[in-house]
């Protein structure tokens, strides 16, 4: 059972849909970073427009090296823009910037989404970290279900985690769209490319999602029913 077992098609299928919304994502992301914005605008300079415009004036935009490593720490109050997002002028630059910008601006009007997910990290990377072993210890001790049952739901915890992100990053998105259609960053036919590159990016935490029910749902079938002792 620990080498193979008919369960594994759910991790093959869950490792499937996030190598393809990865996939969708950097395709869609290349073809419109070829795309260079017609108001000749820098991402960094798009964030720090939007920032300004959002009357945000405590979030220091910097650079940070990697590829669509873009995020918004709210403890620090740093947006952090990547190589591939911070001095390009391309259409998708701009939209993952203005992305980013919409977290800040979830921060800023206490978005309760946003807290919430905020507040489930430590217990979601908590779950993550004892789930197996607490299965495995329970496995071990003669099946002992409290801590197999114990173990899922901490592993459950993870999935909850990945939930509640999927309307924060949905929300950071909308709120990217509606400030660039409104600033005059983008004209009006460049708006709806910024709208394909951030569909694109919010798949992959859908897919991450179904990935992590798919591994809970494994789990379930695996320890979640009535064994037998012999």
């Amino acid at each position: 059972m620990f080498f193979w077992d008919p369960t594994y098609f759910l991790v093959i299928i869950g490792l499937l849909i996030s190598m393809a919304a990865s996939g969708y994502v950097n395709r869609t992301f290349r073809k419109f970073d070829e795309v260079q914005s017609r108001r000749n605008v820098s991402g960094t300079e798009a964030a720090q427009f939007i920032l300004q415009q959002s009357g945000i004036h405590d979030v220091d935009v910097q650079k940070i090296s990697g590829d669509l490593t873009d995020n918004y720490n709210g403890q620090t109050k740093i947006l952090s823009l990547s190589d591939a997002t911070a001095d390009s002028t391309s259409v998708a630059a701009i939209g993952v910037a203005a992305h980013e910008c919409g977290h800040a601006v979830q921060d800023q009007t206490n978005y309760w989404p946003m807290r919430l997910r905020t507040a489930i990290v430590p217990l979601a990377n908590i779950g993550s970290t004892i789930s197996f072993p607490m299965i495995l210890i329970g496995v071990l001790l003669s099946w002992n279900h409290t801590l197999i049952t114990l173990g899922i739901f901490a592993f459950s915890l993870a999935l909850l985690f990945q939930l509640v992100t999927l309307p924060v990053e949905f929300n950071a998105s909308r709120r990217a769209i509606s400030i660039l259609a409104a600033g005059g960053i983008l004209s009006a036919d460049e708006v709806p490319m910024v709208r394909q590159v951030l569909t694109a990016a919010a798949l992959t935490y859908v897919a991450a999602a179904l990935s992590t029910f798919l591994q809970l749902l494994r789990l379930i079938i695996l320890f979640g029913g009535n064994r037998d002792d012999n």
